[in-house]
């Protein structure tokens, strides 16, 4: 993360409904010999105190679950690199914009019964942002394949103990500066989301 703390200004309740309406993120636990790390989507209760998720079996954090463990899970959004000629100031530096929220917590292996459950709601929830197109649901499978499917997976919970967001958005710039520079990564960035992070820029 930034250590600007300028960057750092956004509340829990901000950061955590990022990390909600993103619901992907990269989860990382600290491995024997390196850290580990799995690219996962992801559940955040309403309370915001509890992430719900589920791994393949095979994943080397599903297989060093047998206890409970520390883990971060880092949500990623917007981001693109910032030339300093769209400043339209001089003595400026490169510089990349994005937004990101750290999530730390405990992580732990669930029982096998609980897993349709993280399932359902997983596909629920990702499904009604797929409207019209009728929701697919886990109904729909064979009783016997989804069975088989549902072997190769386990459920986790994440208890989270501390939120951490970085909104780098050129809010330590002048106001004009910043905006001009909010429509050239809307026009001309290299990035993913551009047209978000500039209307990000343009409201800190």
């Amino acid at each position: 993360m930034h250590p600007n703390p300028v960057f750092h200004t956004s509340t829990d309740d901000k950061n955590l409904a990022f990390a909600r309406d993103r619901g992907f993120g990269v989860l990382t636990v600290n491995g024997p010999d390196r850290p580990m790390l799995a690219h996962i989507p992801f559940l955040l209760r309403d309370e915001g105190q509890v992430i719900d998720l589920h791994l393949v079996r095979s994943n080397p954090i599903a297989r060093a679950l047998g206890a409970p463990l520390q883990a971060v899970l880092a949500v990623s959004g917007p981001d693109s690199y910032v030339s300093p000629d769209w400043y339209g100031i001089d003595d400026q530096v490169p510089t990349w914009n994005y937004v990101a929220v750290h999530l730390s917590g405990v992580i732990e292996k669930r029982p096998a019964d609980e897993l349709r459950d993280v399932l359902d709601r997983e596909s629920e929830l990702f499904e009604r942002r797929l409207l019209p197109k009728l929701p697919w649901a886990a109904a729909k499978m064979d009783g016997a394949a989804l069975d088989k499917m549902m072997r190769m997976i386990v459920p986790c919970r994440m208890q989270i103990t501390s939120i951490d967001g970085t909104w780098k958005l050129n809010q330590n710039k002048a106001d004009d500066v910043r905006l001009r520079a909010a429509d050239h990564v809307e026009s001309d960035g290299v990035g993913t989301g551009l047209a978000r992070l500039a209307a990000m820029m343009r409201d800190p």
